[in-house]
C-alpha cells in the first residue's frame, strides 16, 4: 500500500486552490465521538486554513455511520454547497456488522455524489482496532478529516474548473487550478 507508515494530512498549500468562494457541508457521526469529534475539529481548521469562511460551513451530526449518506442528502437538498464532508468510524467487530455498514456507506456516498453531481467526500475511518482509529485521528498517521477537507476543497476547485472551461473563461486569474 502506498501509504502505508505515511501521515497524508500534510497538505503542500499551493496545490490546494483558495477555498473563500466555496460552501461545505460536514456531516458526522456521532458513533465514537472521541475519533469522529477529532476529525470533524480537522476538517473545520482544515477548511478555514484554506480560507474557507465559517458561515459557509453547515455541519450536521447523525446517530451513526450508515445515516452519513442521508445527512448529507439533506444537506445537498438545503443548502446551495460545493461539496459535502462525511465524517464516521466504523471498528472492526465479531460480526460481518461492519462489512455491511461499510459497503452501504461507500455506495450510498458514491450514488449520492454522482447523482447530485456534488463532491460527497468518503472521510470514514474503516479500521480493525481503537488503536488504529486514533492513529488516524490526530494520531501518528495524521488526522483524515484534514485528508477530506482538501479532498472537498480539490473537488470543488475542480467541478469550478470544468464549468468555467465549458463557458469559454480563462482560468489564468483564478486559484483554483
Amino acid at each position: 500500500m502506498v501509504s502505508k507508515n505515511k501521515d497524508l494530512s500534510q497538505s503542500d498549500k499551493p496545490q490546494v486552490p483558495d477555498a473563500s468562494a466555496f460552501c461545505f457541508g460536514i456531516v458526522t457521526a456521532e458513533w465514537n465521538p472521541q475519533i469522529t469529534n477529532t476529525l470533524l475539529e480537522g476538517a473545520g481548521q482544515t477548511l478555514k486554513q484554506f480560507n474557507c469562511k465559517q458561515e459557509n460551513i453547515y455541519s450536521i451530526r447523525v446517530p451513526g455511520s450508515y445515516e452519513l449518506t442521508a445527512g448529507a442528502h439533506f444537506l445537498l437538498q438545503n443548502y446551495k454547497l460545493d461539496a459535502v464532508i462525511c465524517l464516521g468510524c466504523v471498528i472492526q467487530g465479531e460480526t460481518r456488522h461492519f462489512e455491511f455498514i461499510c459497503n452501504a456507506v461507500a455506495n450510498g456516498l458514491t450514488e449520492l455524489s454522482i447523482k447530485s453531481a456534488k463532491p460527497v467526500i468518503f472521510g470514514v475511518l474503516t479500521t480493525d482496532n481503537m488503536e488504529q482509529a486514533l492513529e488516524r485521528a490526530g494520531g501518528k498517521r495524521g488526522n483524515k478529516g484534514v485528508e477530506a477537507a482538501v479532498t472537498a476543497i480539490k473537488m470543488a476547485g475542480l467541478k469550478i474548473r470544468f464549468l468555467l472551461q465549458k463557458w469559454g473563461f480563462s482560468l489564468a486569474f483564478l486559484n483554483i487550478v
